[in-house]
């Protein structure tokens, strides 16, 4: 079965259409999810977020397109695993690929990128809370201003400080530790 197949059968709300895309993406749906969740809670929580996706798939057929499907529930799935997350009153995880740099020529390149990933990645998580949580939520989870201050309760101008001086933090570290 092909996307289009499968997007035309949910198009009409045939439940074999969301069946076939269940059976197709799952297996990727359930890895985005347990990569963000990992082991803050139990595995049937994790579950539900899956679903939760394909819920979304359904309700919003006429959103999805051929050739984006993955992508699509991929964005979705990221975005329901953070959002219960949030919920759940735990802190935003910096994932372990968040700094990746892309492919070196050599394995010397390769390794010194590696140190400088996990210098950026020692500096960010030395930001005190809820610097850290601002400037996560800004520049990873890419969050406007506006959607920080109204979900942390916070000024706007507090949130642009907070960036501001996490920015000058980072700088000083990484300068100090010479990447």
């Amino acid at each position: 079965m092909t996307d289009e197949w499968i997007l035309r059968k949910l198009k009409k709300g045939d439940p074999a259409g969301l069946q076939a895309l269940m059976e197709r993406y799952i297996p990727y749906v359930s890895a985005v999810v347990w990569n963000i969740l990992r082991s803050a809670m139990p595995a049937e929580d994790a579950e539900e977020v899956v679903s939760d996706v394909f819920l979304a798939a359904w309700e919003q057929a006429e959103d999805l397109r051929p050739g984006s499907v993955k992508a699509w529930l991929g964005a979705v799935a990221r975005n329901k695993a953070k959002n219960r997350l949030r919920r759940m009153g735990r802190e935003l995880p910096l994932e372990e690929d968040v700094l990746e740099l892309p492919g070196a020529d050599s394995p010397e390149e390769d390794a010194q990128r590696a140190e400088e990933a996990a210098q950026v990645r020692r500096a960010v998580e030395s930001l005190p809370q809820p610097d850290r949580e601002v400037f996560l939520r800004h520049y990873y989870y890419a969050q406007t201003v506006r959607e920080i201050a109204s979900y942390m309760d916070l000024n706007e101008s507090t949130v642009k400080t907070k960036l501001r001086r996490g920015r000058g933090r980072l700088k000083e570290l990484l300068t100090r530790w010479g990447v």
